[in-house]
């Protein structure tokens, strides 16, 4: 009974010592139309740290994001990054994405960004390759609300664009 005991326990302890933890890498995007305002509404979520390595990266420098140590810079990096990674055509048109600010929630950092558009979207295409330069398992997931029609998409580094027909 003893050595059936230790045979368990020593299995079990095999079993979970096999498990460690792996840090997950994501994005949230959500993008809507706004019939009243005739524009496309966009905020992406990301997690702070994450970010800051890509800024630190692309800009060679300590950022220090949410923290008193931020460099005076930041917010221009963070709105030249996210200006970069995130982009969209409309209708098959190259569209202007306006980068309008950011705010921080606990430890993540919400941008956000519109396109002014008035017309009828047939076609809608967002590529966004946040963080992946960093993060080769980075997932940058992307919900989309346009004409009624809610899709979900999940973007990866080799698949960095989502395109919806109307």
């Amino acid at each position: 009974m003893k050595l059936k005991y230790k045979i368990v326990v020593f299995g079990l302890f095999l079993t979970l010592s096999a498990f460690t933890w792996h840090k997950f890498y994501v994005s949230v995007t959500e993008v809507a139309y706004s019939e009243d305002k005739n524009r496309i509404e966009i905020s992406t979520r990301i997690f702070i740290d994450d970010l800051e390595k890509g800024l630190e990266k692309k800009y060679n420098k300590k950022i220090n994001l949410a923290t008193k140590e931020e460099i005076p810079e930041a917010k221009d990096f963070i709105k030249g990054y996210v200006s970069q990674r995130i982009q969209a055509n409309v209708n098959n048109k190259t569209a202007e994405v306006v980068f309008l600010g950011f705010e921080t929630e606990n430890d993540v950092l919400i941008c956000y960004l519109k396109i002014d558009f008035s017309e009828k979207i047939t076609t809608f295409e967002l590529y966004n390759n946040m963080l992946t330069e960093i993060y080769a398992d980075q997932q940058n997931l992307v919900h989309t609300n346009i004409n009624n029609t809610k899709r979900s998409f999940l973007l990866t580094k080799t698949e960095k664009t989502a395109l919806i027909k109307y």
